[in-house]
């Protein structure tokens, strides 16, 4: 019985497997869905209220994203460097940044960055106060600047030393050598862990909506949080609001594996196997 369960399964495609896998699990939460009994109809009328929070979330998370990826290429420069100042300067940075919360570091630039200026610069004061959407942004991209950079740092070192020697050899310049040979190869090591990264970026971005400015209001928590209080539907409003977050991750997951399988063409080998016997493996070219 075993063994012919085990053939009936070898003789159905994996996709179509993957397909019947997926389709129980969504029968399963329609299931636990239907046992919840929210208000349906309140979800559906709400959802387009909700929904426009959608473009605010991106936008932060666009800005925060370059912010971050420019600190953490300069910060695994500044940590292979063998300048003492940049390695104080870089390894400061990514033990804050990594050793605090991201609530915490969000409120020290919101309230606290204002305090740092003297009393009699009233001007400096007012350049340091900043927007809940501001200080978000800046917040977001420190702090997953601090955990990329050593994301950055990893790849770069996983560039084979005997490049860079033939690189020097041949007389680039260090910046030559960075643009040239070590950064291209690099990324499509870098570009998997980052792509999480600003997975886990799109959903702290809903941290913003505690500073309480009307900035934040535009954001999908902030949103589903006001309109849920307002009707006094919590939970249908936070259940829209992880949906909308999911769907946008998953768009995102999507992209990221065709990036992904872009970069990796040249490195990655395919290998037909054969279910007859006697035929031998064949490996094909590189994808």
């Amino acid at each position: 019985m075993r063994e012919r369960l085990e053939q009936w399964s070898a003789d159905i495609p994996f996709k179509v497997k993957l397909g019947m896998v997926w389709g129980v699990i969504a029968l399963i939460v329609v299931f636990l869905f239907s046992l919840a009994d929210f208000d349906v109809q309140w979800m559906l009328d709400h959802l387009w209220f909700i929904t426009q929070g959608l473009p605010w979330t991106i936008i932060i998370c666009g800005l925060a994203i370059i912010l971050a990826v420019t600190l953490a290429l300069f910060g695994a420069l500044g940590r292979l460097s063998n300048s003492a100042v940049a390695q104080g300067v870089t390894g400061f940075y990514t033990s804050f940044f990594r050793g605090t919360p991201l609530i915490v570091q969000m409120f020290l630039i919101f309230l606290a960055l204002p305090q740092l200026a003297p009393p009699n610069l009233p001007g400096l004061r007012d350049s340091l106060t900043l927007t809940a959407l501001q200080a978000g942004v800046i917040a977001l991209g420190l702090n997953y600047g601090a955990y990329m950079t050593e994301i950055f740092r990893a790849g770069i070192q996983s560039v084979g030393h005997g490049q860079v020697e033939a690189a020097e050899a041949l007389g680039m310049t260090y910046r030559q050598r960075m643009r040239r040979i070590v950064l291209p190869q690099a990324i499509r090591l870098i570009i998997p862990p980052t792509g999480n990264e600003f997975i886990a970026m799109l959903k702290d971005s809903a941290l913003i909506s505690l500073l309480g400015s009307v900035v934040a209001q535009m954001e999908i928590f902030r949103r589903a949080q006001l309109v849920g209080r307002a009707d006094f539907r919590p939970l249908e409003a936070f259940v829209v609001a992880a949906a909308l977050y999911w769907i946008l991750t998953t768009i995102f997951q999507v992209f990221q594996a065709k990036l992904e399988q872009r970069l990796s063409a040249g490195y990655v080998r395919t290998l037909r196997v054969s279910t007859q016997p006697g035929v031998e493996l064949v490996e094909s070219e590189p994808a």
